[in-house]
């Protein structure tokens, strides 16, 4: 059970972090190389300045890519915790360089929670950012089940939803959904720099929506950025290829007269036909939830107060599968992904060993009991 932590970097996802743990009673350490960073979490009430006198359960890396072998090599040399975990965007890159870097991987596992604002640093930080939010989990064949264990309780905690993805799978997914559409913000944001005034008077939200996420970090965007180069190349050149061919398109049809252009009138309706398909295939996503699997012991009436608190919980009877193995009932349900991390904890409180049932393993996998 996580009872102390430490956070290295106290910018909007570590401080999150912090007060998401300090709500359930975890005594925080904040670290930055900036003082008015770590003071500024500790005001919001994030936990206290400084370094641990002895080793934390869980020490939380929360610095650009490029960093975090680096800091990481340092904490674990200086004994900051007996876990570590970070929260970095990219996740090959960084895993090479921690492996390289640190004298025992074993106490090591990646992460990426996929939450985030518009703003940065330490006065952006929410407790509730992670609630139903998707957490990767990058594990390599070297790190050890404890912490495993350890980044999944903490998950718990931000009320979260685990996810485990080899890091090249998640680089290739966040170049995708997530630096790809960075770059397009920031060049469209960019644009507005020689607009006319008149031009602001007629911005909408449309505009807003589009151009909203690139108020990031530009110093950590370029982090970022450099440490994904290779997954972004490939989204942004068939990018290119639409976007040149659109212009083109429409570079025939600025000059074109009545009934002329018919081919370049169809290449934009394919781009704007493909794009309202590739929208409706976000929209189609189920929303947020993850399956919870319960051990419960065959004893008179175990499995009924079992449903009488899910039932309590919004998880019926009909939702619940069950399996037998020897003397242990193993009952499996879904939970909606705000409510799962709190039912977790509550289960593990009441005497069961509960765990995120797609990343269980014959000897559960993130038991929180």
């Amino acid at each position: 059970m996580i009872r102390t932590m430490a956070v290295v970097g106290t910018g909007l996802i570590g401080t999150s972090v912090a007060l998401a743990a300090g709500r359930h009673g975890v005594a925080v350490h904040l670290m930055d190389r900036d003082p008015a960073a770590a003071r500024t979490a500790a005001a919001l009430g994030a936990g206290t300045v400084g370094a641990p006198a002895e080793a934390v359960d869980l020490a939380v890396i929360a610095v650009p890519p490029s960093m975090v072998g680096a800091v990481l090599a340092e904490q674990q040399l200086r004994g900051l915790a007996r876990a570590y975990t970070d929260v970095a965007s990219v996740k090959s890159a960084p895993g090479r360089d921690v492996l390289s870097a640190i004298a025992d991987p074993a106490t090591f596992i990646g992460g990426h929670p996929l939450a985030g604002r518009e703003r940065a640093g330490p006065l952006a930080a929410r407790a509730d950012l992670f609630e139903g939010r998707t957490w990767v989990l990058t594990p390599t064949a070297a790190t050890a089940r404890p912490v495993l264990n350890r980044a999944l309780e903490m998950i718990c905690l931000c009320g979260a939803v685990p996810v485990m993805m080899d890091s090249q799978a998640h680089d290739d997914a966040v170049a995708l959904t997530s630096h790809a559409p960075h770059v397009v913000a920031s060049l469209m944001a960019a644009r507005l720099r020689g607009g006319a005034e008149e031009a602001f008077r007629l911005a909408g939200q449309g505009l807003r929506d589009t151009t909203r996420v690139a108020g990031g970090d530009p110093r950590l965007w370029t982090d970022i950025l450099r440490a994904n180069s290779g997954p972004l190349v490939g989204v942004l050149r068939d990018l290119h290829e639409d976007l040149s061919l659109v212009l083109a398109s429409l570079d025939v049809l600025s000059r074109s007269g009545p009934g002329q252009g018919a081919r370049e009138t169809g290449r934009v309706r394919d781009l704007l036909d493909r794009g309202s398909q590739g929208l409706g295939l976000l929209r189609e996503q189920p929303p947020g939830g993850a399956r919870l699997r319960v051990a419960v012991e065959e004893a008179p009436g175990e499995l009924a107060r079992l449903l009488a608190v899910l039932d309590e919980s919004g998880v019926t009877a009909d939702d619940v599968s069950a399996s037998w193995d020897q003397d242990t009932l193993t009952a499996e349900f879904a939970a909606p992904a705000t409510a799962a991390g709190p039912l977790l904890r509550r289960l593990g409180a009441e005497g069961w060993t509960a765990g995120y049932a797609d990343l269980a393993t014959d000897s559960e996998v993130g038991a929180l009991r």
